[in-house]
């Protein structure tokens, strides 16, 4: 897929000029504001959530990730993540975000999946209107090993585990996403990485970061 993308827009030659142009002024805007924020942020210390906690975040839609970026999109889009990253101290364990989270180990994902396919199925109303498939097939899919989370499985896990999810992500207008259980407090908070439609980490400070073997397949969401 990335290379029939990358072909394509090397094609035209005055819109592939253009793109580039645009792209390089989104990076040079992209590092004018992680320089000030890293001055903003260089004092503070400690977990995750006091490094980010002053950030801005926007409320939360659950919603199906319908859009695969193409490659220089997705090519930018992690690029700024990496930017934002480097600016906090932050590090990504790159598999099976939400088991590794809460239980510092990514053996714990078929349990996590299960439970939030369970909370899919029993508070139908809560998420049905959100899927734009029969829901029945939406959890059924959501259920398979290796398939890909979405926004709405994160707020079915934070209903379920009483957890905000405290999302970091790539997009260029919304650096910071938090996602609230619905009916309680939160009991626990879970800090992810977001690479925009393509896949969720697991975060840690870097001094904090769990040594992980590399995984053998990708694993996504769960």
């Amino acid at each position: 897929m990335w290379n029939g993308a990358q072909n394509g827009t090397h094609s035209v030659g005055e819109s592939s000029s253009s793109t580039s142009l645009s792209s390089q002024q989104d990076i040079e805007d992209d590092r004018m504001i992680a320089a000030v924020l890293s001055e903003e942020y260089a004092k503070l210390d400690g977990a995750v959530g006091r490094r980010l906690s002053s950030l801005a975040s926007i409320p939360h839609v659950p919603r199906i990730n319908t859009f695969i970026p193409d490659f220089n999109d997705a090519s930018l889009d992690h690029q700024r993540l990496l930017q934002r990253l480097n600016i906090y101290g932050l590090y990504e364990v790159k598999f099976r975000a939400l088991s590794e989270q809460m239980y510092k180990s990514p053996e714990y994902h078929k349990h996590v999946r299960k439970d939030i396919v369970k909370q899919l199925k029993d508070y139908r109303t809560l998420y049905e209107g959100y899927v734009p498939m029969k829901y029945k097939r939406y959890y059924k899919k959501m259920a398979k090993s290796g398939e890909w989370g979405d926004h709405i499985t994160l707020q079915a896990a934070a209903d379920k585990f009483a957890a905000k999810i405290c999302l970091l992500t790539s997009f260029r207008d919304t650096c910071f996403i938090e996602i609230i259980p619905r009916s309680q407090a939160p009991k626990q908070e879970l800090w992810l990485s977001f690479w925009s439609e393509v896949h969720y980490n697991s975060l840690y400070e870097i001094r904090d970061a769990p040594p992980h073997p590399k995984p053998k397949k990708k694993h996504w969401l769960f």
